[in-house]
């Protein structure tokens, strides 16, 4: 692909779809794994500084056109790509040239996307610093608690729910940036609690380090009080097993399991929902200032409000852990791989979004 100057301008962010419902505290305008994603982040501080809002795919515009300047490495990775997938080669300026690349890389990443409702992301590829390979980066737009769906409001019975629920919890953090209620209980035990997890140590520390009244402790939420609010079909324990779960829903469990069991097999390096925090934070300097907590949850807002508000107070002010995968690009023949990862990743989301919206009446 040719290339002779002139300037250009990057494609405009397609709106948002709201997905989640949102904590109840407001959100300045800035922006699962499982249980490890979240306890590994440390907390901290700012928003970041590279631009990784909808629905949209953007290469980040770190290098001027206006007088001349050359493409950058980020767009000539994705620009080799482009060319080769040409039918009739001809001669572009950089203006259209940019354009190009990212109207084609573009249409092929959000063409994946376009059946996924479960969450919004962002696409944003990083030309990389200091001889780092271009990387893209995975961004979840959407905020607050996952709608469950049936789960959540049905009268199907309280086993095939927590079954369904059980099966979100332990999968969705492999791809969206979700935490549980386990990470939550966590959270709230360190903030009050000196990390107590039963009621007995819970009281002392409420007593030796919060200056507690023993008088008062009837009134103190304890462990087994946050516990005990949580609705029959979140608790692990009341799940069926497989075989007593109707037909409809057996499949798609399975095929949710299926769909996870894919991602897993994926080398890192050519997974584009591969979470690893040190390169985040290498490729995105000033990440680390913002919140550890990512920016969905799994658990109900309706029983659990001020736990959630608590914890996700730094994320409101600051913005969340909300990357959902970043990989280093070193050559342009990576990007096929890149995309088969993304929709391997959309063909999961896909599943989860079928259980969640599965109709239990007609199983």
């Amino acid at each position: 692909m040719a290339t002779r100057p002139t300037s250009p301008r990057l494609p405009a962010a397609r709106t948002s779809r709201p997905s989640t419902r949102g904590f109840s505290s407001t959100r300045k305008t800035t922006r699962a794994k499982p249980p490890s994603r979240f306890n590994r982040l440390r907390a901290s501080a700012s928003r970041p500084s590279a631009d990784l809002a909808g629905r949209s795919v953007a290469l980040s515009d770190d290098i001027p056109t206006l007088f001349d300047h050359p493409l950058g490495p980020h767009h000539k990775l994705i620009g080799g790509w482009v060319a080769a997938r040409e039918t009739s080669p001809k001669q572009y300026t950089r203006a259209q040239a940019r354009r190009r690349i990212e109207q084609v890389f573009g249409a092929a990443v959000l063409e994946i996307l376009a059946p996924v409702d479960l969450a919004d992301f962002r696409m944003t590829v990083l030309k990389g610093e200091d001889g780092d390979p271009p990387a893209i980066a995975i961004v979840c737009d959407s905020m607050g608690q996952m709608d469950l769906g049936w789960i959540e409001t049905s009268d199907a019975p309280i086993s095939w729910r927590a079954a369904a629920y059980h099966a979100l919890e332990q999968s969705l953090g492999c791809v969206l940036p979700v935490f549980g209620y386990q990470d939550l209980f966590d959270q709230i035990a360190m903030y009050y609690w000196d990390g107590e997890t039963e009621d007995e140590g819970a009281r002392q520390s409420l007593i030796y380090y919060h200056g507690a009244d023993e008088a008062d402790l009837e009134e103190q939420a304890l462990p087994s009080t946050m516990n005990a609010r949580r609705p029959d079909w979140m608790i692990t324990a009341n799940a069926a097993p497989p075989a007593q779960l109707p037909t409809g829903l057996q499949q798609k469990l399975r095929s949710l399991h299926h769909a996870r069991r894919a991602l897993k097999r994926l080398q890192p390096e050519r997974n584009a929902w591969h979470f690893d925090i040190d390169l985040i934070y290498q490729y995105v300097p000033g990440f680390e200032e913002c919140s550890s907590l990512p920016p969905l949850t799994l658990v109900p807002t309706e029983q659990f409000a001020p736990e959630l508000d608590d914890v996700g107070r730094h994320g409101m002010e600051m913005g969340f852990m909300d990357i959902a995968g970043l990989c280093p690009l070193p050559e342009a023949g990576r990007i096929d791989d890149w995309l088969t990862s993304l929709r391997l990743g959309a063909q999961f989301l896909l599943a989860a979004q079928h259980l969640i919206q599965l109709d239990p009446t007609n199983l």
